[in-house]
């Protein structure tokens, strides 16, 4: 009986004990890995995304009147050089900038907007040397050189011009003055200059150096008028 009793007691107490435990409220579960993997996720590359217009309009941007700057400076050496430009480099996008353009873009079929975007740059950096497609009519001349440096000679056109390589001089009652020019040999030129023994088909040509100027010497050249 004794035996019985103790059996008893025990069971009851393992009993309570197990109620007592299943009662407890469960502990949550904490772990790095569902922790980091609940925390929203951040990106570098999303937080900072690249700019993918800079590159295409630095490529098609135009160059138009009222723009100063370098680009405009580029621009107007370029027009220079082909014989479409006599006034100042001085990087400022005005009107004579502006005509000069246009008349560059007529001499190659191209739009005459004034304008100079991606074609007409495209024009103007692989034109030099080439014949015009247009011209209203040819010449042949004979051509002398001369330029700033030479003894006697002005640093300017009779038009206020600095003497340089794409302004030449010539009869004016042969070619007038401004009229634009193409001349084997030499290239694009504007007529902005006249000199005493300047007469008939006689035409000088100006370079940037005295050297260059000797250089070139004397001879035969076809002047082609784009007026």
């Amino acid at each position: 009986m004794k035996k019985i009793s103790c059996i008893f007691v025990c069971s009851l107490i393992l009993l309570l004990f197990s109620a007592a435990v299943s009662a407890a409220p469960a502990k949550p579960e904490t772990s790095s890995k569902s922790a980091v993997s609940a925390k929203p996720q951040t990106s570098s590359t999303s937080v900072a995304p690249t700019d993918p217009v800079v590159t295409a309009a630095n490529n098609d941007e135009l160059i138009k009147i009222g723009m100063r700057g370098e680009k405009v400076v580029v621009l107007q050496k370029l027009l220079a050089e082909r014989g479409f430009y006599a006034g100042e480099i001085d990087g400022i996008f005005g009107s004579g900038t502006q005509a000069a353009v246009r008349d560059f873009q007529f001499i190659h079929g191209l739009s005459g907007d004034g304008v100079a975007g991606k074609e007409t740059l495209q024009y103007l950096k692989r034109s030099y040397g080439t014949e015009p497609g247009r011209y209203s009519r040819s010449l042949l001349m004979t051509a002398s050189a001369y330029s700033a440096y030479d003894t006697g000679n002005s640093s300017r056109t009779c038009n206020g011009n600095l003497v340089r390589k794409g302004l030449v001089a010539v009869d004016p009652s042969v070619i007038p003055l401004g009229t634009r020019l193409y001349i084997s040999g030499y290239g694009y030129a504007i007529a902005d200059d006249i000199g005493g023994s300047i007469k008939g088909d006689h035409i000088d040509l100006a370079f940037d150096s005295h050297n260059e100027a000797l250089q070139f010497g004397r001879q035969k050249v076809t002047v082609y008028i784009l007026n």
